[in-house]
């Protein structure tokens, strides 16, 4: 089963749902933990694991040869994000705007364009405390975060049936939060009780929608603000299928890089009934009528 872990907001809590979800199924599944946070991947800081196999992440930017280029424009015309532009005849590349779509050097009448390789990120594959873990990290000053995801989730096998593979996507609903949810068999929504965990819970829950993923939430700091988080998921029917209170103790275990389900044993019996109730859901929506 694949479980995308996403929020709409940073600071919810998303990746201590995460690594305490995959230690408390340790015991009983085969799980891969995979960081899809690519711009501040922190997975590891909890997890600890060694990682055995590194690879970087390539893509491919367009290069010009100017004693072949004539200046007629026709690359900087086609490219819809601008990663070529003409002037005084001369073209210039912006390399950190290229998608690698390949259209200008098809367009390219003189033949001047080669696309040449260039590293936007890398992964690391490893193990810690028994479980698998994939990191995935983002080029400083690259923007082309939902190809390194992608490196990350390929990096798994694609038949997931027999694991537990659980993703910590980036907070937020920008493409790289999309590139790790999609396809998911749940989507497991974090926020927080506050004005701001509402607001960006309602933007999250779209995304979910927009991508027909089936999805419930976890309520974290539970006791911290009002009841607004309750009252829309009880008025839109979006199940909250757990809640960690707001303490003292769990947020000291968290500024220490500790692991709540060890420090507080009490904890794992609600990290493996969150995974029972996941587990309902997705049964619930399969056997549903199409």
């Amino acid at each position: 089963m694949l479980i995308a872990i996403a929020s709409g907001k940073g600071g919810t809590g998303k990746t201590t749902i995460a690594v305490n979800l995959a230690l408390s199924l340790k015991d009983t599944h085969d799980v891969v933990l995979l960081d899809c946070d690519v711009e501040e991947p922190n997975v590891h800081l909890f997890m600890q694991p060694t990682f055995t196999d590194q690879a970087e992440v390539m893509t491919t930017v367009p290069e010009i040869a100017m004693d072949k280029c004539d200046g007629c424009g026709k690359c900087s015309e086609f490219c819809a994000f601008h990663a070529i532009g003409v002037a005084g005849h001369r073209p210039i590349t912006f390399p950190e705007l290229c998608h690698s779509c390949g259209g200008c050097t098809l367009v390219c009448p003189s033949g001047a364009i080669t696309e040449v390789p260039r590293r936007i990120g890398s992964i690391e594959i490893g193990c810690g405390s028994g479980i698998s873990n994939v990191k995935g990290a983002l080029e400083i000053g690259s923007p082309l975060a939902p190809m390194v995801v992608d490196a990350v989730r390929n990096a798994i096998p694609q038949d997931h049936s027999n694991k537990a593979i659980i993703i910590d996507a980036s907070p937020g609903t920008s493409c790289a939060v999309v590139a790790a949810t999609q396809n998911a068999d749940f989507c497991l929504l974090v926020t927080e009780p506050t004005p701001f965990g509402l607001n960006d819970l309602t933007v999250a829950v779209e995304l979910a929608r927009r991508l027909e993923l089936p999805h419930g939430v976890v309520i974290n700091r539970a006791g911290l603000g009002d009841s607004s988080i309750h009252d829309y998921c009880n008025r839109t029917g979006i199940p909250i299928l757990m809640e960690i209170p707001f303490e003292l103790k769990y947020a000291a275990c968290y500024a220490r890089g500790g692991r709540l389900v060890e420090e507080f044993p009490d904890l794992k019996d609600k990290f493996l009934r969150l995974w029972d109730l996941i587990q309902q859901q997705t049964k619930t929506r399969a056997g549903a009528p199409k």
